[in-house]
This record gives structure tokens, sequence and C-alpha cells, in this order.
């Protein structure tokens, strides 16, 4: 995982130390410009954006740049130039721009810095407005070009680098689920609880690859190949969200179980076990280009496990975690392309009860 993080970086110094060098060279060499701050800034600033969210950046960082160009020059024309004015206009371009976007910090940012540069600058350089709008805004679409044509991300790796964390962490935890009921240790449970609590982080790291995955293949000709692949496997992985709060409540359920000193059937134990071997094995499938039938074949074992632990007998607590885990196995399913109906139907009859 190191690994892929360091490639990562690399291609992202990479593009912008590209896109810098063509920014400034377009608005040098071909504009006429002497000194082009602002285009190889927006540049890097499109790339550094995050993943899933470059082409709306750039939006926001020229629609900041011309909010803060319309407030300063129109109170500049009325207020003149001075301390107090710079501090009337940068207050009144965040205030406006806030107002209009709530908390979108691109924008803000841009609104807020064009309003300090114009009101400390346009005294001495005239026509700085109109510079600043037009360098931002050739930055920003060499950073754009930078990505789509030049030097454009893996985006199965960027998945792959991104679910890696939270599939592990599933895993993880719930064998320590697992590993609680063998030992009717209902600390451990709890333990893994407070775990699953904390796996807020990964989601939305997953969620954001997921748009940068599919940010890149629509933008990038050279990954429009890969458009089926990261649908793929976005159908795999999209549905985690309710596995892991599904699997949270499995813990739960299960230190209440053990609390209540309940009955625990060893195939409940490993029903519990397979079902964290079965996420690795969606993530498995979903780099490839077949279909999840190993995921599916799994699936429905950890359900036939279920079925004979509720034969051998399960009390209250025992049977909400049987809900869970079967509420899990149809999300499972419906991963590998299932509709409800039929991921329901498919792990009641596996089930069998």
């Amino acid at each position: 995982m190191r690994l892929r993080q360091v490639e990562i970086i690399l291609v992202i110094a990479a593009q912008c130390g590209l896109a810098a060098t063509l920014a400034w060279g377009l608005a040098h060499e071909v504009a006429g410009r002497p000194s082009p701050v602002f285009a190889p800034s927006a540049a890097v600033g499109t790339i550094v954006a995050a993943l899933g969210q470059r082409a709306r950046r750039t939006v926001e960082l020229m629609l900041g740049v011309g909010l803060g160009l319309l407030i300063s020059d129109l109170l500049l024309r009325y207020m003149g130039f001075g301390a107090w004015q710079i501090g009337v206009v940068v207050a009144l371009a965040i205030a406006l721009a806030l107002l209009m976007t709530g908390r979108s910090g691109a924008l803000v940012a841009q609104a807020g810095s064009t309003a300090v540069l114009l009101a400390t600058l346009s005294p001495v350089q005239q026509g700085l407005e109109w510079a600043r709008l037009v360098e931002a805004g050739s930055g920003a679409v060499v950073g754009l070009v930078v990505v789509a044509l030049l030097v454009p991300i893996n985006p199965m790796r960027t998945l792959d680098r991104a679910a890696a964390p939270l599939v592990e962490a599933l895993s993880a935890q719930l064998r320590e689920v697992a590993e609680a009921m063998r030992a009717r240790d209902p600390d451990r449970a709890v333990r893994a609880l407070d775990q699953f609590r904390g796996m807020d982080a990964d989601l939305e790291r997953m969620h954001e690859a997921l748009g940068g995955a599919e940010e890149v293949t629509t933008i990038a000709p050279v990954r429009w190949p890969r458009r089926r692949d990261v649908q793929r496997y976005q159908r795999g992985i999209r549905h985690m969200d309710r596995v892991t709060f599904e699997c949270r409540e499995i813990a739960r359920w299960t230190s209440t179980l053990l609390q209540y000193d309940e009955p625990v059937p060893e195939e409940l134990v490993a029903a519990v076990e397979r079902l964290a071997e079965t996420v690795r094995v969606l993530q498995r499938e979903a780099r490839k280009a077949g279909p999840f039938e190993q995921t599916r074949g799994a699936v429905l074992d950890v359900a036939r496990l279920v079925g004979q632990a509720c034969r051998k007998g399960l009390k209250s607590y025992g049977q909400a975690v049987v809900i869970q885990l079967r509420t899990a196995l149809s999300d499972l399913l419906r991963a590998t392309g299932y509709e409800p109906d039929t991921a329901n139907r498919m792990v009641r009859e596996a089930v069998n009860l």
C-alpha cells in the first residue's frame, strides 16, 4: 500500500511540475505577461484539488476570481485606496462568497485572495484585474489538460488504494467479533465495535476515490477503455456503506449477546469468520473483468451457516445478530449485481428457515 501511495504522489508531483511549466510558458511567451504568477498557481491548484472534484474546483476558482474582481473594482472605484479600504473589500468579498456557496473553500479562498491582491496592487499596476482573471483561467485549463491528456492517473489503482484500508479494517474487526464469540468475551466485542465506529474516514476516502475514478475516465481519453472496469468496481464497492453499518450492528448485538450469556453455536462463529473472508473476496473480484461468482458462492456459504446456527437454537440477541448478518449478505449480493428482491430471496432460501 505504501508503494502505491508513493506512486500516486510521484504522479501528482509530476502533473504539478509539468502544469506549472506549461502554464507559465503559455502566459509568458504567448500572452506576453512579464511575471505570470497566477497561471502556474491556478494550474497547480486545479491538480491538487480532491480527486473527483477538479472540474468543479476549476469552476469555483474562476467564480472566486470573478467575484473578488467585481467587488474590488466597484468598491475601490468609489472608496479609494488605503488600509481600512482593504479590510472592507476583503470582508465583503469573503462574506458574499460564503453567502453564495456556503463552505466552498476554493471559491472563498480565491475571492478573498483576489480582493487582497487588487486592493493592494491596483494603484500600482493598472489592468491587473483582467490579467488575474485571464491567467487564472488559462492556468486552470492547463491543469485540466495535464490531468486529462498528458499524465492521467490510473483510476483502478486509485480505487484499490482507497478501498484497501476499509476492506482490511472490516475483515479484521469481523474476525475480532468471531473470536469474541468463541472466547465469550463481551469486552473484545465492544472494542471491535469501537473500531467499526472509526471507519467513517475510510468510507469518505473511498467515495472520493470513486468520484475521482469516474472523473478520470470521463475527461482523460487514454483512460476511456477503463470505464467499464471502473463501473464494475463502483458497483462492487458502493454498497460498503451499508455493509459497514451492518457489521457494526453485528458487533453491537454480539457484545449484548455475550453480556446476557446467551448460547453461541459454533456455526454462528463460523458465519462471522466466513463473512470476514467474503469482504476480501468481493474486493479481489471487483478488480477483475469476470463475474462475481466467488463472492456469490461465499455469501451463500455464510447464509447456510446462519441457517444451521438458527436450527441449533438462538435467543433474542442471537436472533438480532442473525438479522444483521442476513441484511449484510443481501447487500453483498446486491454489490455483485443482483436486484434487492432477488438478493433477499437467495439469502432466505440459503438460510432455509
